[in-house]
């Protein structure tokens, strides 16, 4: 996976970040939600992409895949595009892989083209704005704010909504497990867009009105 900065650090420097003890309490925090995300939908399979492989096993008929190299690895081992079937999946997350240094706009075109019509991308990033950002302060990882994420969603046919949830602590390392509405001032927040519904039959076009002879104006 091309790197979207190149004079950054490699993707898996930065995501060792996460293995240390400000990262690791973030990612307790996020656990409750996350295993949430991925039993919303039972039947079809779902992706999860993580920082790192972790021991923490999710519902049946998926596939754990961390940032490796210049790939993934995991329950199996790839590189990009993505080896799975387009609109195979019905849930996809992302934990925190949009803030490593990667493409992040191909990596949500690929999740768009698995997921299936209807299906549910999960976006797990740093907040900017939280005073907690001094524990990633120089590891090479980067943060956004969720209306620059929605702009990228929309742009590969996802639908984000408009309220994300704010999820971690604030300042100390320790992990808190409530959630709120919005991202305040927590470490990092979650989103949620389902992938547009193609319309079967296109929407009958509006009769345009035309003159004739002899109607009045």
């Amino acid at each position: 996976m091309p790197a979207l900065f190149p004079q950054r650090q490699p993707a898996s420097v930065a995501a060792a970040w996460f293995a240390s003890p400000a990262g690791q309490a973030l990612l307790a925090s996020e656990s409750t939600a996350l295993q949430a995300a991925l039993a919303e939908r039972p039947a079809p399979p779902w992706l999860w992409l993580q920082p790192l492989a972790s021991g923490a096993a999710g519902p049946a008929r998926g596939v754990r895949l961390a940032v490796s190299g210049d790939g993934w690895e995991g329950d199996l081992r790839c590189s990009d595009p993505l080896p799975f079937c387009s609109e195979s999946l019905g849930t996809v997350v992302l934990q925190h892989v949009g803030d490593l240094p990667l493409d992040v706009h191909g990596l949500l075109d690929e999740c768009a083209r698995v997921l299936v019509p209807g299906g549910c991308a999960w976006l797990f990033a740093l907040n900017p704005l939280s005073p907690y950002r001094r524990h990633w302060y120089g590891s090479g990882l980067a943060s956004s704010e969720p209306l620059t994420w929605r702009r990228r969603m929309r742009a590969v046919g996802l639908d984000p909504e408009p309220v994300s949830t704010g999820l971690g602590p604030r300042w100390s390392v320790t992990q808190v497990a409530a959630r709120q509405d919005g991202p305040g001032l927590r470490a990092a927040w979650m989103l949620r867009a389902r992938k547009r519904v193609a319309a079967v039959v296109p929407p009958t076009p509006v009769t345009a009105l035309r003159w004739q002879p002899g109607m009045p104006a």
